[in-house]
C-alpha cells in the first residue's frame, strides 16, 4: 500500500484515487478477450483473478471481485499494463503513427504507379497481384463514384502484410 511518496505523506484522498485507478484498469482487462488476455502476460494471480471476474455474474460479486483485482493490481507496475491497452485500443501514439503510415501507403498505392514497386521492396513477401488489382479496382471506384470497398480492402491487405513482416524478424545480411 502505498503511503509515502519520497518521505513525504500521501493524503487519504490520493490512495483512494489511485486505488480506484487501479480499478478501472482490472474492469479494462475484464473487458477484454481471453486470446487478447493471454497476449497480455499478467502475473499468474492477476490472471485468474481477471478470468473469475469475467466468470462472476452477481453485480456485488463482480464489484468484489473488481476490488480484489485492484488490491493485485498494486503489486504489479500498471504501466505497461496501460500501455498494452491502449495499444489494443488504438488509441496509443504509435498506434495511431502506424495508422497514419498505413494511410498514406495506401494512398500513395492509388495515385502513384511507382509506389508498387517501392512497396515491394519493403516487403518482399506481398502479393503483388492482389495488390495490383486492388489499387486498379480502388482506381477504378474513386473514377465511377461508388462506394470505397476495394480502397478500404486495400487498406486491410496493407495492414495485415506489415503486421506479418513486423511480426517475422528479419534475417541478418553480412
Amino acid at each position: 500500500m502505498i503511503t509515502r511518496v519520497q518521505d513525504e505523506l500521501v493524503s487519504k484522498t490520493r490512495r483512494k484515487r489511485e486505488m480506484l485507478e487501479l480499478q478501472s484498469v482490472g474492469a479494462a482487462l475484464v473487458s477484454l478477450t481471453e486470446s487478447r488476455l493471454a497476449q497480455m502476460h499478467l502475473e499468474p494471480e492477476l490472471l485468474q483473478a481477471v478470468i473469475e471476474a469475467k466468470r462472476i455474474k452477481s453485480h456485488e460479486g463482480k464489484r468484489r471481485q473488481l476490488q480484489y483485482i485492484g488490491r493485485l493490481m498494486r503489486q504489479v507496475d500498471p504501466a505497461p499494463i496501460r500501455a498494452q491497452l491502449a495499444a489494443m485500443e488504438g488509441s496509443s501514439a504509435q498506434a495511431s503513427a502506424a495508422h497514419r503510415r498505413l494511410e498514406a501507403w495506401r494512398e500513395r498505392l492509388v495515385t502513384d504507379d511507382e509506389a508498387l514497386t517501392q512497396f515491394a521492396a519493403e516487403h518482399p513477401a506481398a502479393d503483388l497481384q492482389g495488390l495490383r488489382t486492388l489499387i486498379r479496382n480502388a482506381r477504378k471506384e474513386q473514377k465511377e463514384g461508388k462506394p470505397p470497398r476495394a480502397y478500404r480492402e486495400l487498406f486491410r491487405v496493407l495492414k495485415n502484410r506489415v503486421l506479418k513482416d513486423i511480426e517475422s524478424p528479419k534475417p541478418l545480411q553480412g
